[in-house]
């Protein structure tokens, strides 16, 4: 990644709701994050939903939020997507995009 594109980093925490676990749900989004460019991670949580975090330039970041609210993996059906804690960050916290187990 370019220095002159720092500016341009953001960082944004991510909770999906619905159908999105044992639906590939973790996977589809790290292939997605991966052909976007992008670093973070993505993981079940107790309840039932798929979170994460999602880093990268803001224009694919909102290509990513865009995805997660409406596409998923084929067989999950999303209910709501929550986006919080957006930040410009200066450099990116993670070196790729992984599943938390």
């Amino acid at each position: 990644m370019q220095k002159g594109n720092s500016a341009n980093l953001i960082s944004v925490d991510y909770e999906i709701f619905g159908r999105v676990q044992g639906v590939f749900f973790r996977k589809y989004t790290q292939a997605e994050g991966k052909k976007l460019g992008l670093v973070g991670w993505v993981q079940n949580t107790g309840a039932g939903t798929v979170q994460g975090q999602i880093q990268g330039p803001r224009s694919k970041v909102i290509e990513m939020q865009e995805w997660l609210k409406s596409t998923g993996s084929p067989k999950s059906h999303i209910t709501k997507a929550e986006f919080k804690n957006e930040n410009r960050v200066d450099s990116l916290e993670h070196s790729s995009f992984k599943i938390v187990k």
